[in-house]
């Protein structure tokens, strides 16, 4: 896109790690708020030892969105709390 396009498109990603979203609750936690095996084997991997707020997302984003990036392109952005370079994933 860049050879195309030049500096007017950056191409870049966000890779949220585990985020405790209604989506994913019953994968990770039981109706009393513990953890299941799941949830437990993901907080164990994730050096950061809890799930991701949404609103963590945000600083990526706008770092993205902003001026300060403009010579960052086809990049990914991990907002995992560790988890890509701790878990062997």
């Amino acid at each position: 896109m860049a050879n195309r396009y030049g500096d007017k498109l950056r191409m870049n990603a966000i890779a949220p790690g585990f985020f405790l979203t209604e989506q994913n609750r019953t994968l990770l936690t039981r109706p009393d708020g513990s953890y299941t095996e799941r949830g437990k084997l993901v907080l164990k991997q994730t050096p950061y030892h809890r799930f991701g707020d949404a609103d963590e997302l945000c600083g990526a984003l706008i770092w993205l969105l902003s001026d300060a990036s403009k010579f960052v392109t086809g990049t990914v952005i991990n907002v995992d709390g560790g988890f890509a370079v701790f878990s062997g994933v």
